[in-house]
């Protein structure tokens, strides 16, 4: 394996912000780690600044237990672990499809009532690639949000339309992982 590329620093500073977005879509997309993670940093981040946040979970169920919920609630994050584990493993992909249709049906109406500065959707992309749900809905959901509403989406193969929409999209690359060697994660640590 190669070592990745390092960037040179730019040798004059960046353009000067001018203006102030009344809010804001973020896209967390690729096929390395992290996408909830800078996701749920970010929250944090809104949740201290007094911003009202709200983390609709796409694939994580509700029995996994996963910490970032436990410790999103104790901050007051309105949180929702709405999945059915990893979808790809479904025995049964009829009622996994019915899961996500109602997490988006959640996620919807998150964004739509305006009450939250930032609403999560946490790996809204795997079902929007797999046609359950449509990925019209969601960019209109998301284009006619009220001003006060920030986004995140997250998840990889984001599809193009979500992308243009965005005002800032990250893609995560995997460099290495310790899966591949075979390490599981470890219980606070899980990848």
């Amino acid at each position: 394996m190669s070592a990745p590329k390092r960037s040179v620093a730019p040798r004059t500073g960046p353009r000067r912000a001018r203006a102030r977005a009344t809010s804001l879509v973020l896209v967390n997309t690729g096929n390395g780690k992290g996408k909830t993670t800078a996701a749920l940093g970010t929250a944090l981040r809104a949740a201290g600044r007094g911003l009202r946040v709200c983390v609709v979970q796409f694939l994580k169920s509700p029995s996994w237990k996963v910490g970032e919920a436990k410790a999103g609630r104790d901050l007051g994050i309105d949180w929702w672990t709405l999945g059915d584990g990893f979808t790809w493993d479904s025995p049964n992909m009829e009622r996994t499809e019915a899961v996500a249709c109602e997490a988006w049906r959640v996620g919807r109406e998150k964004i739509e009532s305006g009450d939250y500065g930032l609403v999560v959707l946490d790996e809204v992309t795997h079902p929007m690639t797999w046609d359950w749900i449509p990925t019209d809905q969601v960019v209109s959901a998301i284009r006619s949000r009220p001003p006060s509403v920030n986004v995140i989406a997250t998840g990889r193969d984001a599809p193009t339309e979500l992308i243009e929409l965005a005002d800032t999209v990250t893609e995560m690359r995997k460099v290495k992982h310790a899966y591949d060697r075979g390490i599981k994660g470890k219980k606070g640590i899980e990848y």
